[in-house]
């Protein structure tokens, strides 16, 4: 089962470099701000299989803080964004 966890965690790695990258590149406030949160997603995704691996379910506190103030954050920005375009 660990090579199960190890495969996963090298998926969410490369996928993490790919976004942080795409994240740098991008053009505009709006493409880093999804870039980041995917970054924020694939955190999330970690935590749920580090939870998994373990079997310790303390951390689920955290994964939903870390998606609400994901979303928070993702929101304000987004409509700040969109008045500073008007």
């Amino acid at each position: 089962m660990t090579y199960v966890w190890s495969i996963a965690a090298a998926m969410l790695l490369i996928a993490v470099v790919l976004t942080t990258y795409r994240s740098i590149r991008g053009p505009s406030t709006l493409d880093r701000l999804v870039g980041i949160d995917a970054i924020v997603a694939i955190m999330i995704c970690g935590l749920a299989i580090w939870v998994a691996a373990s079997g310790d379910t303390t951390i689920a506190a955290a994964i939903v803080v870390l998606s609400l103030v994901s979303f928070i954050g993702s929101v304000a920005v987004a409509r700040f964004r969109v008045r500073d375009d008007e």
